[in-house]
């Protein structure tokens, strides 16, 4: 007798899983990556397929789901907006009903969060956010797994946001919320965090500071992104100067305590929003949080095919 099928469940923002479900992601995720590490199969998905929509350039994105859809066991189709009709030819509704029926999986990367709402709504497969202006709920999901590995739960520890009140931004508030930690946010004015963006219900979990350095002061892990993202280009050279004094340094890294990690979702630009010395020391966990997007995205794309396994 087959299984029941897999309620439809997307992945569009980190508050659309509970604190239940991110433990069985991470734990999901460790083995998996263990399995990797080890040369070990483990293919679940074999014969599915994964369409991978892309209106905003990707590195890591790309290959971190691409290399995991076909460890998986499964296979890819890579859309561009020049390669496809998504919201141009033919409405985005229409698209997604008619991707939705050859594929079992769909990721997008794109601009406003209102585009990858309207295509999972007439979506029968279940639809990933692999990043929007609003929200980067994977690169979260794979800075939080990074953190359980080098330290054990996040849960009761403080993150110090320090930079742009962006997407990532937003999903840390998100984050703390469900899963129980604090967020210290300094970012400079006129570009803070719209707290109506990240629906956040109360205050309890997240602590706004003028000054970056008080932000960072006690601070389990400090964690910053780069000062103009994609699609703000115009406004590169203003927020040079007003993001000047909101570069993680050294001295920020002291004030937070002396076992504290730092994260950067990358690309970096050195002697910008971090410096060399920091993104390139001994406290810098970048590059197992860039390898764990694969991890954990290869956990994600099996619990929402699968469901527990």
């Amino acid at each position: 007798m087959s299984s029941p099928p897999t309620p439809l469940k997307h992945y569009l923002q980190f508050s659309d899983l509970n604190a239940d479900d991110y433990a069985y992601l991470f734990e999901r995720a460790a083995l998996i990556k263990k399995k990797f590490k080890a040369y070990e199969r483990h293919q679940p998905l074999i014969d599915r397929t994964m369409v991978m929509i892309f209106e905003k350039a990707s590195t890591r994105t790309r290959v971190s789901f691409e290399a995991g859809m076909y460890q998986l066991g499964g296979t890819v189709v890579n859309l561009t907006t020049e390669g496809s009709q998504l919201g141009r030819a033919e409405p985005i509704e229409d698209s997604a009903k008619v991707i939705s029926r050859m594929v079992d999986l769909v990721m997008i990367r794109t601009f406003e969060q209102t585009k990858i709402n309207r295509f999972a709504e007439h979506s029968r497969v279940p639809v990933i956010n692999g990043l929007t202006n609003e929200f980067h709920p994977c690169q979260i999901l794979a800075d939080i797994f990074t953190y359980i590995e080098h330290r054990g739960s996040i849960q009761g520890k403080t993150v110090a946001w320090v930079g742009d009140g962006n997407n990532m931004a937003n999903t840390w508030l998100q984050a703390s919320e469900i899963l129980g930690f604090k967020v210290h946010l300094s970012t400079p004015g006129g570009y803070e965090v719209d707290q109506s963006i990240a629906g956040i219900r109360s205050s309890e979990s997240y602590q706004v500071f003028k000054d970056p350095m008080q932000a960072c002061a006690g601070a389990d892990l400090v964690t910053t992104d780069v000062w103009t993202s994609m699609g703000y280009e115009a406004e590169n050279e203003a927020r040079k100067k007003a993001f000047a004094d909101w570069c993680v340094d050294s001295e920020m890294m002291r004030a937070a305590k002396p076992d504290a990690l730092f994260m950067h979702c990358l690309p970096a630009h050195r002697g910008e929003e971090v410096e060399a010395e920091v993104i390139d020391g001994p406290q810098s966990v970048v590059w197992d949080e860039a390898e764990n997007r694969m991890h954990v995205q290869k956990a994600l794309m099996e619990f929402l095919l699968l469901g527990r396994l």
